[in-house]
């Protein structure tokens, strides 16, 4: 029999889309029900039902799967911060379509228990938070910036420190509704509704950005 034969005749290969969703999903179960020590790439390969020279050749090591994870968070809404708008009055509806977008990754089940590992002590917190940090909150940051910048090179709104006032915006719609989602004082998205939340965040710089005056001066 020729060696192509017995391939076709043998068990077909998974979807490389499958084989990614089965990688993050398994590394993010294992993160969150055994911890980042158990986490590791047999187990990772076992969990996921892979060979594991299928899984290193998607990532070298543990911290690039829980790298590959927190990334995938920011994949989901990176193609809304590429998409410029035309028109002043489209900035602020793109922003919170935008934040909403941002909020229903990373204010997820999934995400919140991550988030929530990283508030205890365990043995490698400080390599984990570096991946999440880098991963995370430094890139869906940038991606923002860099979206404020080019619409305010366009003249389309006025704003002094577009990274303070990111942060700012972050800290308010993300940061504040994570921790208390990571304290248990209110449900995961989206069991808990982030609309309403993001608008008012919006609200206290959207005057200044409609008298003209500039935001973060």
């Amino acid at each position: 029999m020729s060696e192509t034969s017995a391939k076709q005749r043998g068990r077909p290969a998974r979807p490389e889309e499958e084989v990614v969703a089965a990688m993050l999903a398994s590394t993010t179960w294992l993160l969150l029900n055994q911890g980042y020590a158990a986490t590791t790439m047999e187990a990772v390969a076992k969990h996921a039902g892979l060979a594991k020279k299928t899984l290193y050749r998607h990532a070298a090591n543990r911290e690039e799967l829980v790298g590959l994870v927190v990334r995938h968070m920011t994949d989901a809404f990176a193609p809304l911060l590429l998409e410029d708008v035309g028109k002043t009055d489209q900035v602020f509806p793109a922003l919170e379509r935008m934040l909403l977008a941002i909020a229903r990754s990373v204010l997820s089940a999934d995400a919140v228990g991550l988030f929530r590992l990283l508030t205890t002590e365990f043995p490698g917190r400080a390599d984990m938070l570096a991946i999440y940090q880098r991963n995370g909150i430094e890139r869906g940051t940038e991606m923002l910036v860099d979206w404020l910048e080019r619409q305010r090179s366009r003249k389309l709104i006025v704003i002094g420190e577009p990274r303070l006032f990111c942060e700012l915006l972050l800290g308010m719609a993300i940061g504040e509704p994570l921790r208390r989602m990571a304290l248990g004082l209110i449900p995961p998205m989206p069991e808990w509704d982030a609309a309403a939340h993001i608008r008012a965040a919006l609200g206290l710089f959207q005057n200044a950005a409609a008298s003209g005056h500039a935001i973060l001066r």
